[in-house]
């Protein structure tokens, strides 16, 4: 991407990756696109929210608490967003937390007496990732072009942009992520062609093929699977880690919340740490019993475990093998056995020269850049990844918009009735790919009044379907004899009415400043203590490094954050820190430099 490329735009509107496992945000400046650094100083969140009873936690902080409130920590809620309970049902035995049903059949998530819907903690995520930018950028950012997998349907796309505007931002754009990588790519190298995007993240799998031709980019065909990820691999580890412990130790591994929440916690390292070696062997106990094995595996081994799942994927090949041109790949694709399974099907390496887990968000934050009034050196064209229509007689899907058409969309039909002197009709809307409405999505209801009674099929109705940029479907229909008319957003059947969403918005303004305080006695909490126990393992160092006195006004620092970490006031909590902070930083770095000093002696 080159510098005159570039255009100040009017507006900041930023780009999110919202993960299943990690999220993160990219913005455009006049040299290029970078990702937003975190206060750890990584580039990505971990989609994790922990509910404590000091407080809320996101990020970084939850996965530190997470042993400690296993079943109020929760996690892939993204793969929850826009389901209802029994759409999940196959999902709930692998939780350590508790997942039920509330209004119009959503899912929820309980802690405690408080319930919380996928939204909500996506919209929790969001809110870190605003304050984050924010802090680099050093400017309010109100607006975000949101990434969601191709696959996802016209449901799950209104959950993301609920969640978005439960966070405070206005989804101004929700886009494809395998589109969002093709954008990073092609604008990075100037590629023209045709793209297998081949995107195997941690709770979705997409394939799409995109063609590259002067300044447009077409998306031709998607196909995948918002069920299917790396989070699936990890159960598959964590189900072989079980067997094998009871083989060896005679005794099931324990199946409470803290069990479940470990085993996939170890489970999903294993799978990082054989992505670049060849083995690994880790000692594996039971939280609740003790009870302790080592777990060895090798890659090749763990290449047969995740054979079938990965088949999976390089079945929807027939969708889209006849416009690969060339492929790139992000998230689990990091796997060797899915990398060496791509080659062999298409003949050549999966490109992975940009890093795959940035990919997306840079992809959006370019869009955004283009959108906010910058870059105009590109036209995106993207497509609806299943078809759209009503139910008619017979339970029969009447398909209006087919898969794979461009968006924006729209089409109109006429429908007549078949049943004499009707005063009411209900157009039930859908969304697939099968033939008969039993085996498609129920996506919502319109209910026509008031018409004049006429004989069967002297009725003449008129429903047409309009798709927008961000995929997102509205119906209107009308009986053109009578006048009679009815228009809606699809609000899905299991998803959050427009009230619940206000609602949720009011009451965070309402608790903004009690939610503020409660956040950063929390956040410093986890950091204070951090700090302490990060002290205990290099305070021998610190003590050969320094004089009596200086040693000592460190451990009285250090004692200072010991007896505040706890307490309830985060101006103390952070004092305390900034003070430990100063007193330590140079120490630290020696004790760093030193150690990295006797590493080398051992290695040459």
């Amino acid at each position: 991407m080159t510098e005159t490329a570039i255009h100040p735009p009017s507006e900041i509107i930023i780009g999110i990756d919202l993960g299943t496992t990690n999220s993160m945000s990219a913005y455009v400046y006049p040299d290029g696109a970078a990702l937003v650094q975190n206060e750890f100083r990584n580039t990505f969140t971990p989609s994790v929210v922990a509910y404590t009873p000091a407080s809320v936690l996101t990020g970084y902080q939850a996965t530190v608490v997470a042993p400690q409130f296993p079943d109020t920590t929760f996690y892939s809620f993204k793969r929850f967003m826009g389901r209802s309970l029994k759409d999940v049902q196959e999902d709930l035995s692998r939780l350590p937390f508790t997942v039920s049903e509330g209004q119009n059949s959503t899912v929820i998530f309980s802690a405690g007496q408080k319930y919380i819907s996928p939204e909500e903690l996506s919209a929790e995520i969001l809110k870190r990732i605003k304050t984050d930018t924010e802090q680099i950028l050093g400017n309010p950012v109100k607006k975000a072009v949101i990434t969601v997998p191709a696959y996802f349907d016209d449901a799950q796309r209104q959950a993301t942009k609920n969640a978005a505007f439960l966070a405070g931002f206005e989804p101004v754009r929700i886009i494809n992520e395998p589109t969002a990588a093709a954008i990073a790519y092609g604008l990075d190298h100037q590629h023209k062609g045709k793209i297998l995007v081949y995107d195997l993240g941690g709770g979705t799998f997409d394939v799409s093929v995109l063609e590259l031709k002067g300044k447009i980019f077409r998306v031709l065909s998607t196909s995948g699977n918002t069920r299917l990820g790396g989070d699936d691999f990890d159960y598959i580890i964590a189900s072989d880690i079980k067997a094998q412990f009871e083989m060896q130790t005679g005794s099931p591994f324990s199946e409470n919340p803290a069990a479940r929440g470990y085993v996939k916690r170890e489970a999903e390292q294993i799978k990082i740490e054989l992505s670049a070696s060849n083995a690994v062997a880790k000692i594996i106990t039971d939280p609740l019993t003790g009870g302790e094995f080592i777990y060895k595996l090798t890659a090749e081994q763990l290449t047969i475990l995740l054979s079938d799942k990965i088949e999976q994927t390089i079945q929807c090949r027939h969708y889209v093998c006849g416009y690969c041109g060339c492929g790139i790949g992000r998230g689990s694709t990091r796997i060797p056995a899915v990398r060496k399974r791509i080659e062999e099907l298409f003949g050549k390496p999966p490109h992975t020269r940009i890093n795959p887990d940035q990919v997306v968000a840079v992809g959006a934050a370019v869009l955004g850049h283009l959108l906010a009034g910058g870059r105009r050196d590109f036209v995106l064209m993207d497509v609806i990844p299943l078809s759209l229509g009503i139910e008619t007689i017979g339970g029969s899907f009447s398909k209006l918009i087919m898969k794979n058409s461009s968006i924006p969309a729209k089409a109109t039909e006429y429908y007549s009735t078949s049943v004499d002197n009707q005063t009411a009709i209900n157009i039930d809307i859908y969304q697939g790919e099968r033939e008969m409405v039993r085996d498609c999505r129920l996506l919502g209801k319109i209910k026509l009044s008031g018409i004049p009674p006429m004989p069967a099929g002297f009725p003449r109705l008129q429903v047409a379907f309009m798709v927008d940029n961000n995929g997102i479907l509205t119906v209107s229909a009308v009986e053109e004899r009578s006048g009679k008319s009815a228009h809606i957003e699809i609000i899905p059947e299991h998803g959050l009415s427009p009230q619940a969403v206000r609602k949720m918005i009011e009451d965070s303004i309402f608790t903004a400043e009690k939610d503020f305080h409660a956040r950063n006695l929390a956040d410093y909490r986890v950091k204070a203590d951090m700090m302490v126990r990060g002290y205990g393992k290099i305070k021998d160092s610190i003590k050969n490094l320094k004089t009596a006195a200086e040693f000592s006004a460190i451990e009285q620092a250090v004692d200072a954050v010991r007896r505040v970490k706890d307490g309830d006031n985060p101006d103390l909590i952070r004092t305390a820190m900034d003070e430990m902070g100063r007193l330590t930083a140079e120490v630290t770095d020696e004790v760093m430099s030193l150690n990295i000093t006797q590493a080398l002696k051992y290695t040459f």
